[in-house]
């Protein structure tokens, strides 16, 4: 069996924990074709049946899927989504929760992630990750300094923690394929300061200088960094302002993961954090918007209230 066979079989039995009884809705785009075909192959001899559609290319992360494939992922026992654009925050996944189906996303997933990330020790990122949750718990305020000038406070009592392990067995179970990262949405309208985002960002991948984003009031205010950071701004502009609102923070839990330009394997990269803005539905929050662009910080120092749990990158806990 090659790698990427092999890498199909483990994302679909032991982390999606797809049965001989249930059946399986594959949905990719003329991007991702022949991962999507390598899971539907694998999901044939796992699953009852085996069903893979393929759709035009979204044009941006959190773009709805047409409404015929929406309508097939609520039919299904487990979805499954290798697409070049995230579906993760998207009505379409939402609704397939809402009536049980488990659904895996994997947004702008390449082969060699799939064959790195998902040959981790699952039970050991779990155990990370879950602690990282629990020291989360009760926490009022997140802050985030690093040497390149970042420093941003995140008021956060209240909000839903989210671990996710990459592991997704439970009906209504979802998140993103391959994970590890536990996130939350700060409270709209209430984080202030500055991220330097160093590593990577959505809509863009891997930083050629790094992007300096002052937050107002939860609002990325000013943007500048570059070209790159012009082609934030414009990608941020066609979605209208609350594609500026700070949706949400995460830290990555996989030690498997490395920096790669593709978000979906950069944001779960342990000693690094993330902070997107846009759509935070999918979290627990309320905006509502066409978008959602994570940007990677590395190194960071991270302070859950006051208690410094992170250092330069290392967790210290």
């Amino acid at each position: 069996m090659n790698e990427l066979q092999n890498a199909s079989t483990i994302a679909l039995r032991d982390c999606m924990g797809l049965q001989e009884a249930e059946t399986l809705l594959i949905v990719t785009d003329e991007i991702k074709r022949e991962i999507g075909l390598a899971l539907h192959e694998a999901g044939k001899s796992l699953c009852r049946e085996s069903v893979l559609v393929e759709m035009p290319s979204r044009e941006i992360n959190g773009q709805e899927p047409p409404e015929m494939v929406a309508m097939m992922m609520q039919q299904v026992d487990v979805v499954v989504c290798p697409t070049a654009k995230s579906l993760t925050h998207t009505n379409a996944r939402r609704n397939a929760v809402k009536l049980g189906v488990r659904v895996g996303t994997m947004p702008g997933i390449s082969i060699d992630t799939m064959v790195r990330c998902l040959s981790a020790d699952y039970e050991k990122i779990i155990r990370l990750t879950e602690s990282i949750a629990n020291k989360l718990a009760g926490v009022s305020v997140i802050r985030v300094t690093t040497q390149k000038g970042t420093d941003i406070s995140m008021p956060v009592k209240g909000r839903k923690i989210i671990p996710s392990t990459g592991v997704h067995r439970n009906p209504g179970d979802s998140g993103n394929l391959p994970s590890g990262e536990v996130y939350l949405a700060p409270w709209e309208g209430q984080s202030n300061g500055t991220v330097v985002i160093d590593g990577s960002m959505a809509g863009l991948g891997m930083l050629e200088e790094p992007i300096t984003i002052n937050v107002v009031n939860g609002y990325a205010e000013e943007i500048r960094g570059g070209h790159q950071a012009q082609k934030l701004i414009d990608i941020l502009d066609k979605s209208g302002r609350d594609a500026r609102a700070v949706a949400e923070f995460g830290i990555g839990t996989n030690y498997k993961a490395i920096l790669t330009g593709m978000i979906l394997e950069d944001e779960k990269v342990l000693g690094t954090i993330h902070i997107a803005f846009g759509n935070n539905l999918t979290m627990g929050g309320n905006i509502s918007v066409n978008s959602h662009l994570d940007g990677l910080v590395t190194k960071p120092d991270v302070y859950f209230d006051d208690a410094l749990i992170m250092e330069k990158g290392e967790m210290i806990f």
